[in-house]
Protein backbone atom coordinates (compact mmCIF):
# COMPACT_ATOMS: atom_id res chain seq x y z
CA UNK A 1 0.00 0.00 0.00
CA UNK A 2 1.22 3.16 -0.73
CA UNK A 3 1.82 5.89 1.65
CA UNK A 4 0.14 9.26 1.88
CA UNK A 5 1.98 12.10 0.85
CA UNK A 6 2.96 15.15 3.04
CA UNK A 7 1.30 18.24 2.80
CA UNK A 8 4.15 20.71 2.50
CA UNK A 9 2.19 23.67 2.99
CA UNK A 10 0.75 22.36 6.21
CA UNK A 11 4.09 21.87 7.67
CA UNK A 12 5.59 24.84 6.65
CA UNK A 13 3.05 26.45 8.33
CA UNK A 14 3.29 24.26 11.64
CA UNK A 15 6.57 25.29 12.04
CA UNK A 16 6.36 28.65 11.14
CA UNK A 17 3.92 28.74 14.02
CA UNK A 18 6.02 26.74 16.35
CA UNK A 19 9.61 29.37 15.60
CA UNK A 20 6.34 32.62 16.67
CA UNK A 21 5.90 30.70 19.97
CA UNK A 22 9.87 30.46 20.72
CA UNK A 23 10.22 33.88 19.55
CA UNK A 24 8.04 35.30 21.97
CA UNK A 25 9.06 33.33 24.38
CA UNK A 26 12.69 34.88 24.13
CA UNK A 27 11.03 38.34 24.13
CA UNK A 28 9.31 37.76 27.00
CA UNK A 29 12.20 36.69 28.46
CA UNK A 30 14.34 39.16 27.40
CA UNK A 31 12.67 42.09 29.07
CA UNK A 32 11.92 40.59 32.28
CA UNK A 33 15.68 40.63 31.76
CA UNK A 34 16.08 44.41 30.41
CA UNK A 35 13.68 45.41 33.38
CA UNK A 36 16.20 43.88 36.01
CA UNK A 37 19.34 45.61 34.34
CA UNK A 38 17.24 48.61 34.14
CA UNK A 39 17.15 49.06 38.04
CA UNK A 40 20.70 48.12 38.24
CA UNK A 41 21.59 51.14 35.63
CA UNK A 42 19.58 53.62 37.12
CA UNK A 43 21.92 53.12 40.57
CA UNK A 44 24.91 52.92 38.74
CA UNK A 45 25.42 56.33 37.50
CA UNK A 46 25.14 59.15 34.49
CA UNK A 47 28.28 57.75 32.56
CA UNK A 48 26.92 54.34 32.25
CA UNK A 49 23.65 55.61 31.41
CA UNK A 50 25.13 57.33 27.89
CA UNK A 51 27.10 53.89 27.14
CA UNK A 52 24.13 52.15 27.36
CA UNK A 53 21.88 54.42 25.87
CA UNK A 54 23.51 53.51 22.01
CA UNK A 55 23.19 50.05 22.93
CA UNK A 56 19.59 50.25 23.01
CA UNK A 57 19.28 52.01 19.67
CA UNK A 58 20.98 49.04 18.42
CA UNK A 59 18.38 46.63 20.36
CA UNK A 60 15.90 48.68 18.78
CA UNK A 61 17.30 48.38 15.38
CA UNK A 62 16.99 44.81 15.96
CA UNK A 63 13.76 44.30 17.08
CA UNK A 64 11.00 42.48 14.42
CA UNK A 65 8.45 44.67 13.08
CA UNK A 66 4.77 43.01 12.81
CA UNK A 67 2.88 43.36 10.09
CA UNK A 68 -1.39 43.50 10.41
CA UNK A 69 -1.35 39.77 11.33
CA UNK A 70 0.74 40.23 14.10
CA UNK A 71 3.33 37.77 12.46
CA UNK A 72 6.88 39.26 12.43
CA UNK A 73 7.90 40.02 9.52
CA UNK A 74 11.33 38.72 8.18
CA UNK A 75 14.05 41.00 7.05
CA UNK A 76 16.60 39.43 4.60
CA UNK A 77 20.33 39.34 5.62
CA UNK A 78 22.60 41.14 3.12
CA UNK A 79 24.97 38.51 1.72
CA UNK A 80 28.05 39.21 1.28
CA UNK A 81 29.19 39.56 -2.24
CA UNK A 82 32.14 37.62 -3.26
CA UNK A 83 34.81 38.24 -5.32
CA UNK A 84 35.73 36.06 -8.18
CA UNK A 85 38.73 33.81 -7.34
CA UNK A 86 41.80 35.20 -9.39
CA UNK A 87 42.30 32.85 -12.27
CA UNK A 88 45.76 32.00 -14.19
CA UNK A 89 45.93 31.56 -17.24
CA UNK A 90 47.42 28.83 -18.29
CA UNK A 91 50.64 28.55 -19.71
CA UNK A 92 50.74 27.92 -23.62
CA UNK A 93 52.60 25.19 -25.18
CA UNK A 94 53.78 25.26 -28.35
CA UNK A 95 51.95 22.95 -30.88
CA UNK A 96 53.42 19.78 -31.45
CA UNK A 97 55.95 19.85 -34.54
CA UNK A 98 53.15 18.72 -37.65
CA UNK A 99 54.24 15.16 -39.30
CA UNK A 100 53.82 15.73 -42.88
CA UNK A 101 52.58 12.00 -44.08
CA UNK A 102 52.73 10.16 -47.53
CA UNK A 103 50.31 7.23 -49.46
CA UNK A 104 51.96 4.09 -49.88
CA UNK A 105 50.26 1.11 -51.57
CA UNK A 106 51.09 -2.50 -49.40
CA UNK A 107 50.48 -5.65 -50.48
CA UNK A 108 49.12 -7.54 -47.88
CA UNK A 109 47.72 -10.93 -47.30
CA UNK A 110 44.27 -12.36 -45.75
CA UNK A 111 45.48 -11.97 -41.86
CA UNK A 112 46.49 -8.20 -42.90
CA UNK A 113 50.11 -8.59 -42.55
CA UNK A 114 52.22 -6.55 -45.28
CA UNK A 115 54.34 -8.92 -47.29
CA UNK A 116 57.87 -8.19 -47.55
CA UNK A 117 58.19 -7.41 -51.18
CA UNK A 118 54.92 -5.55 -51.36
CA UNK A 119 55.75 -2.20 -50.82
CA UNK A 120 55.08 0.61 -53.83
CA UNK A 121 54.49 4.52 -53.85
CA UNK A 122 51.74 6.06 -54.35
CA UNK A 123 51.36 6.71 -58.45
CA UNK A 124 52.39 2.96 -58.92
CA UNK A 125 49.01 1.56 -57.96
CA UNK A 126 48.85 -0.79 -61.09
CA UNK A 127 52.26 -2.68 -60.15
CA UNK A 128 50.90 -3.63 -56.75
CA UNK A 129 47.47 -4.88 -57.61
CA UNK A 130 49.60 -7.35 -60.10
CA UNK A 131 51.81 -8.30 -57.63
CA UNK A 132 48.61 -9.40 -55.44
CA UNK A 133 47.40 -10.87 -58.02
CA UNK A 134 49.99 -12.84 -58.96
CA UNK A 135 50.76 -13.75 -55.36
CA UNK A 136 47.23 -14.83 -54.89
CA UNK A 137 47.77 -17.19 -58.27
CA UNK A 138 50.81 -18.80 -56.36
CA UNK A 139 50.20 -19.31 -52.74
CA UNK A 140 46.24 -19.96 -53.55
CA UNK A 141 45.90 -17.61 -50.63
CA UNK A 142 44.03 -14.18 -50.15
CA UNK A 143 46.43 -10.97 -51.17
CA UNK A 144 45.15 -7.04 -51.44
CA UNK A 145 46.21 -3.98 -51.68
CA UNK A 146 45.88 -1.23 -49.07
CA UNK A 147 46.85 2.41 -48.69
CA UNK A 148 48.65 3.17 -46.06
CA UNK A 149 50.23 6.49 -44.50
CA UNK A 150 53.39 6.44 -43.08
CA UNK A 151 55.59 9.45 -42.46
CA UNK A 152 57.98 11.54 -44.99
CA UNK A 153 61.53 11.09 -42.93
CA UNK A 154 63.22 14.98 -43.55
CA UNK A 155 66.53 15.18 -44.29
CA UNK A 156 68.52 17.47 -42.07
CA UNK A 157 69.85 20.30 -44.18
Amino acid sequence: MAKRTLNRMDLRADYEAAERRKREEEEVEEDEGEEEEDDEEEEAGEEEVAVDDEADEDEDEEEEEYDEDGEPIRKKKKKKKKEPAKTTKPKRTRAGKVVRMRVVWWVCDNSNRQISSGRYEYPRRAEAEEHAARLTAEKKQTHFVQAVKEPIEEKPA
